[in-house]
């Protein structure tokens, strides 16, 4: 299922806290009923820790974020953060909801320099606040489903560097050797998609090379130069490749997308494409023009010509 970055980051930030609820409550629990006798808070805190799914630290704060503890990890107690003012961390800044359990938002973590996140209890007794149970998690120490997030299939306009912007009227279009040989240099680029295994390529107008990606080799790119893209011998470096049957770009529009790059190329003097690119299995086309803003858009969409995007491009 599709979804937006952040509807992904909510699912899995829901999956942790449904984990925690539970056990977050019952050490606070315990925390309230040893409160303030730091030897007994240390014992209860190194029990509890088993009993937190992946926490690295438990500790125990005071109503002002003054840890009353030592750290409890895996390790033993900890005791150099006794005393330690947590105030101004990023998840003492944010307000503890009514129901008592805060799951901050990501930070990055001052010992190891990491993305981190903590989950914060309020410890109550007899109805009123006395202090925080603090657990903090290392993000890549938590076994979330991680569902790899795919990106929206729709057209999207990011602006780019204003410093560019702001002088844009005062370039022009310079002709590159790409430019001089334009058709038989997109002929060689459409062989290597459809036949050589190349599943995403990065055209570079204006500084003549090209990037491009193979599926036998998709961990590693090539980086092509103006010599190699004239000339039709780098078609023999590459060994034949039956176009995928599962691309969302079929390999006969290949050559109309790339046709669509020379026209936005040409479009205009001053706004004109710089780098065009295509990934044949995502069936996203990215464009990066003089301005420096960016389209990213569906291969469908593109060959439209009464698409939006072609309207907002003229």
């Amino acid at each position: 299922m599709y979804c937006d970055l952040k509807t992904s980051v909510a699912r899995q930030r829901l999956a942790l806290f449904n984990m925690l609820v539970e056990p977050m409550a019952f050490v606070a629990r315990r925390c309230a009923e040893a409160w303030p006798e730091r030897d007994r808070l240390d014992a209860i805190l190194l029990e509890g820790l088993r009993t937190i799914p992946h926490s690295r630290y438990l500790y125990a704060l005071d109503t002002d974020a003054v840890q009353v503890s030592s750290n409890a990890a895996a390790e033993g107690l900890i005791g150099g953060d006794f005393g330690r003012d947590r105030s101004q961390r990023p998840y003492m800044r944010e307000p503890v909801p009514e129901h008592g359990l805060l799951l901050s938002e990501a930070y990055i973590s001052l010992r190891v320099k990491r993305p981190s996140l903590t989950a914060v209890q309020r410890i109550e007794r007899n109805g009123m606040p006395i202090g925080f149970l603090g657990a903090d998690f290392d993000l890549r120490n938590l076994p979330l489903t991680r569902e790899v997030y795919r990106e929206p299939n729709r057209w999207r306009q990011l602006k780019g560097d204003p410093a560019i912007r702001g002088s844009l009227f005062d370039q022009q279009r310079v002709e590159s050797l790409l430019d001089r040989n334009i058709g038989e240099v997109l002929s060689v680029l459409e062989e290597l998609v459809i036949a050589s295994g190349v599943f995403h390529c990065k055209i570079h107008f204006s500084s003549s090379r090209a990037t491009i990606w193979l599926m036998d080799d998709p961990f590693r790119y090539r980086l092509l130069g103006y010599e190699a893209l004239a000339d039709p011998d780098v078609c023999l470096v590459y060994p034949h490749h039956d176009y995928p049957a599962d691309a969302a770009i079929p390999a006969a529009q290949i050559r109309p997308i790339l046709d669509g790059f020379r026209r936005l190329r040409y479009a205009d003097e001053v706004i004109y494409l710089r780098s065009g690119s295509l990934n044949i299995f995502n069936g996203m086309i990215s464009l990066n023009f003089s301005c420096d803003g960016s389209h990213y858009l569906p291969h469908d969409e593109f060959l439209n010509p009464d698409s939006p995007f072609w309207q907002s491009v003229g």
